[in-house]
């Protein structure tokens, strides 16, 4: 079987083109560290008012100055729809869903998840200067996703 001169340098061309791009990945990979994510908690959404501590969400004081805030994203708000915090507080957000896919975001801050039913997704943030930052679901989750928001209070 002949293979044109032309075909041969496309083909070529095209394996050149994914071999580059497949180093490039690579090496952006071991650049960033980027590793596969471990210690993924799980959580079965069916049972996220049952389990703890999704049956109570809300902030917890760890330490001076360290929270945990413990958020359930569903059809279309987020529980809970307030919290307060003193400034220069780092949080930590962990957020489930029961439902569908949400987003979790807190713009201007950096605090961008994704929010998957069965799994709980963590984030977090040092609150540096006072104000009421308003926390939305950044992915489409139906016909009321425009109303679901809540907001975070620093004070």
């Amino acid at each position: 079987m002949h293979v044109h001169r032309s075909e041969r340098l496309w083909i070529f061309f095209g394996v050149a083109m994914l071999a580059v791009f497949l180093g490039m990945i690579t090496t952006a990979a071991v650049v960033d560290g980027l590793v596969p994510p471990s210690r993924v908690q799980t959580i079965d959404p069916t049972k996220v008012s049952q389990t703890p501590p999704f049956d109570h969400p809300g902030l917890h004081k760890i330490a001076d100055n360290v929270y945990e805030a413990y958020y359930v994203a569903h059809i279309f708000s987020f529980t809970p729809a307030s919290i307060e915090i003193p400034a220069g507080a780092r949080v930590t957000f962990y957020v489930t869903s029961a439902d569908v896919e949400h987003g979790f975001s807190i713009p201007e801050t950096g605090v961008n998840t994704m929010v998957t039913p069965g799994w709980v997704s963590s984030v977090s943030h040092t609150f540096t200067t006072p104000g009421t930052f308003l926390l939305i679901c950044n992915e489409y989750c139906g016909s009321g996703h425009q109303l679901m928001a809540a907001k975070v209070v620093v004070k």
